[in-house]
């Protein structure tokens, strides 16, 4: 199952395990985090730690965490951040723009500087000062997660409104 951690950006996933093997009937789901057991928002700051810093060992990690390494390794395996399940992806985001030169320029800058890959542009008409525009980008080479990029989008000076649309 996957659970899409909403206030965490990230996913859980849980296989019904056979041994080693795991079955087909795999069920993936959406759920806030705050309705999630606490263990698994752990088990991500652990791998994030790990992530960051290799001189850490696990033990170093639990300990500074507050889990205990059998937690960890069971459920390392079934979590994941959400921009893992987005690479190689194309998706398709939406913004809403002030009508003033260069702002669109430097979105592009941003998309470009994580190493995404522009597929399509589409911008409307600007109304009232005000332009929808839709980026179609591929992340298969992507340097960071989406949810960082949309961040650095979110404080380009006139953009006001970003969102997700869909994800192949």
């Amino acid at each position: 199952m996957i659970y899409y951690l909403k206030h965490k950006q990230m996913y859980l996933y849980q296989r019904h395990l056979d041994g080693d093997d795991v079955k087909k009937d795999s069920t993936y789901y959406l759920v806030d985090s705050s309705v999630l057991p606490e263990v698994f928002v752990k088990v991500m700051e652990v791998k994030k730690l790990l992530n960051k810093d290799n001189s850490l060992t696990v033990n170093d990690a639990v300990k500074a965490v507050g889990i205990s390494r059998s937690a960890f390794y069971k459920y390392r395996d079934y979590i994941f951040p959400f921009y893992e399940t987005s690479r190689g992806k194309v998706i398709t985001l939406f913004f809403v723009l002030e009508d003033f030169s260069g702002i669109l320029s430097r979105i592009i800058n941003k998309i470009a500087a994580v190493k995404a890959n522009i597929l399509t542009i589409n911008q409307n008409i600007p109304i009232n000062g005000l332009a929808d525009v839709t980026i179609s980008i591929d992340t298969s080479e992507m340097e960071a997660d989406i949810k960082d990029l949309m961040e650095e989008i979110s404080r380009i000076d006139g953009v006001h409104k970003q969102a997700i649309l869909a994800r192949e």
